[in-house]
């Protein structure tokens, strides 16, 4: 009889993280009172020999009482259970932490468990529903409930998920669905599409383990081929049963026991090939012993060679699925279920000098690496991540090369000769004249940028590709071009950004098509050069004057009537009116005097003061503020007449007509 120990089986990393940390607890033998809340995994063996070295297994009632002992008595270390807990219970043991110095905490939550309480806490509310796939009564299912807000639905099955269900979306905004982490991936994916069909809006988390997920595909694997199946792990486990009911569908002869003395070798006479799988609960001495049972002349010795020959031989060129067990500034920690520890470099998880990995990665996070290199003596494994995000992807760089597909990428350095673009974890290459940038420019104003680009060329032998932002800027260009064209009338109007100035006009863009406005279009007043009303970068309303299609010239207006200072001033004054104005120049005839922006009006020489002058300079200089009387205004010229000499004779009449009404009634004389 062939046996095959299924190579992922027993404890998978949050059950082996929870019994390494217990078991280095008990070999201290300090003095130190051990306790778990709950059981720390689904063993029942496992918890029996626990609990023969002295731990205690608590429940949340007796929290309290033990962290006051712990005052005046032995210090005590509390296991939260890889299952988890919920945030209340949480918060409570944080609160006795503080409270009770001798009283210590270690939470040995799985970190997959942990990331649904993360998805649950960050996507749930009050007007949230949350559809969690699995056991109402386990463990780790009562623990995400505790860190969930709204309204809780929990099924078990596909059949359980019907339009009842989401009756309770009335008045709910969002519709979450998660799974415990060790349902059956077959179950969970029907379930996700009877959630699709029947709430459209609803966003759902892929949470089942991989570990998990994997050891019931390698299960059905195993069973397919296998003439018997054993199955272990503890009935409470969900995990387990998962895998028992997943290796009985492809193997009608499959048993699932706790322990070796359940098991009953007889029932697999005559099979050539027994297969042997392990939950995520069960201690290797348990398989231990099964495999010693099944096959009595094999020895421990050579048990520990059947094991070790079923682990995955780790060999550099590997792709192996990670788990991120811890995340610095400098690299990644990663589970790679083998004996070495698994190392990603930070250059060797993205090339983006300005990216953190703390931003990118948290505890718990799968992927795949590549294998660069094993150490056996260092007990340490280096990989690269963007390796395997390369050759996953390099695919869609050969297909966009052949399609003409427009892919975008960030710039992430500039080096000699062009700069280095990241698409899809893959490194392109584009040359400084397909930039898009001026020659001689500097390249690295596009450092940081997220860019449209087409690949140009591939070097399929080194994996090479090259790029142009150019090709997709010039073809986008193109494309504005014709639909100016095809839509431009005189009249229009367009906002565009002033491109250019030179001293006739300034070029202004439109959309892709550059249009002039003459310096006689820029103002009302004459100006010697466009920079005194616009400025290169300045977005302005500009109107179609006129164009020609075949010379592809464009003349535009920017002045309005609107716009006219001497309409400006015509609506605010009129003759009469005495207003103050600044002088701005001085001639024999008299001077000019600017009374609003772009308005200037005459005082003659005769009106400047109420004696006779030889010159304007007699009574004026430029810079002057005078107050004036409007005399005249000439519409057709747009001309203004003011005086000086008219203010000053309204003033000396109003002082001889304060006189004489003063000489008509004498003070004191009183008038009947």
């Amino acid at each position: 009889m062939e046996l095959k120990v299924l190579e992922s089986s027993g404890f998978c990393p949050g059950v082996l993280r929870a019994t390494r940390e217990i078991e280095k607890a008990l070999a201290k033998d300090d003095g130190v009172r051990i306790c778990v809340l709950g059981e720390l995994i689904h063993n029942r063996t496992y918890m029996d020999m626990l609990e023969e070295k002295g731990v205690l297994t608590v429940e949340v009632e007796d929290i309290e009482r033990l962290a006051r002992e712990s005052d005046g008595g032995k210090q005590t270390v509390l296991f939260i259970r890889a299952h988890g807990v919920s945030r209340e219970t949480e918060e409570l043991l944080r609160r006795l932490c503080r409270e009770h110095g001798r009283f210590e905490v270690r939470d040995m939550t799985c970190t997959f468990v942990r990331r649904i309480h993360d998805i649950v806490e960050e996507n749930t509310a009050d007007d949230t529903l949350l559809l969690l796939f699995g056991t109402e009564s386990h463990p780790e299912v009562e623990g995400i409930k505790g860190h969930a807000k709204g309204k809780v639905i929990v099924f078990s099955d596909p059949e359980g998920i019907d339009e009842r269900i989401f009756a309770d979306t009335e008045g709910k905004k969002r519709v979450i669905a998660v799974s415990q982490t060790t349902q059956s991936t077959n179950l969970w994916k029907k379930s996700q599409k009877k959630i699709k069909n029947l709430c459209t809006n609803a966003e759902i988390f892929d949470t089942i383990c991989s570990i998990t997920e994997k050891r019931q595909a390698d299960a059905a694997e195993l069973a397919r081929h296998s003439d018997g199946m054993i199955v272990i792990g503890g009935r409470s486990s969900s995990n387990s049963k998962k895998l028992y009911d997943t290796a009985a569908a492809h193997c009608p002869n499959t048993v699932w026991i706790e322990t070796a003395s359940e098991l009953l070798p007889r029932q697999f006479e005559g099979a050539a090939r027994v297969g042997i799988a392990a939950g995520a609960s069960t201690p290797g001495v348990i398989i231990e012993e099964v495999v010693n049972k099944m096959t009595n002349e094999i020895s421990m010795e050579n048990f520990e060679e059947l094991l070790e020959s079923s682990l995955k031989t780790l060999n550099t060129g590997d792709v192996v699925p990670c788990i991120v067990t811890s995340v610095t500034a400098g690299e990644l920690g990663v589970d790679i279920g083998a004996k070495v520890t698994g190392v990603i470099p930070r250059d060797q998880v993205t090339d983006d000098p300005a990216a953190k990995l703390e931003d990118l990665y948290k505890v718990g996070d799968t992927f795949e690496a590549f294998v660069i290199k094993v150490s056996d003596i260092e007990g340490m494994a280096t990989l690269s991540k963007k390796r395997v995000d390369s050759m996953k992807n390099w695919s869609t760089i050969v297909a966009a090369k052949e399609s003409g597909e427009i892919l975008e990428g960030k710039i992430t350095e500039a080096v000699r000769g062009g700069v280095i673009a990241i698409v899809n974890g893959n490194r392109v290459f584009i040359p400084g004249r397909h930039t898009g940038l001026p020659k001689d420019a500097d390249l690295t104003a596009l450092v940081g940028k997220v860019e449209k680009l087409r690949i140009i060329d591939i070097n399929a032998t080194r994996r090479h590709a090259y790029g142009s932002i150019r090709s997709v800027a010039d073809e986008e260009k193109k494309a504005r071009e014709a639909e100016v064209w095809a839509n431009i009338e005189e009249g229009k109007h367009y906002v565009g950004r002033v491109k250019s100035l030179t001293g006739f006009g300034a070029f202004v863009d439109i959309g892709g098509v550059d249009g002039m406005v003459h310096n006689t279009e820029l103002s009302w007043k004459r100006i010697k050069h466009p920079s005194e009303v616009v400025s290169v970068g300045d977005e302005i309303e500009v109107f179609v004057k006129s164009f020609d299609v075949e010379k592809r010239r464009i003349s535009l207006g920017y002045k309005t009537p609107e716009m006219n200072t001497w309409f400006v001033f015509a609506a605010q004054n009129k003759v009469g009116d005495v207003i103050p104005v600044k002088i701005v120049s001085l001639l024999p005839f008299g001077a000019f005097a600017e009374i609003i922006d772009g308005v200037d009006g005459l005082i003659h020489i005769s009106q400047i003061a109420d004696h006779k002058i030889e010159k304007p300079e007699d009574e004026l200089k430029i810079g002057d503020v005078v107050n004036v009387k409007i005399t005249a205004i000439d519409e057709e010229n747009h001309k203004v007449s003011l005086s000086i000499r008219a203010l000053l004779n309204d003033l000396k009449n109003a002082a001889a007509e304060d006189a004489e009404g003063t000489e008509e009634a004498p003070a004191g004389e009183d008038a009947e």
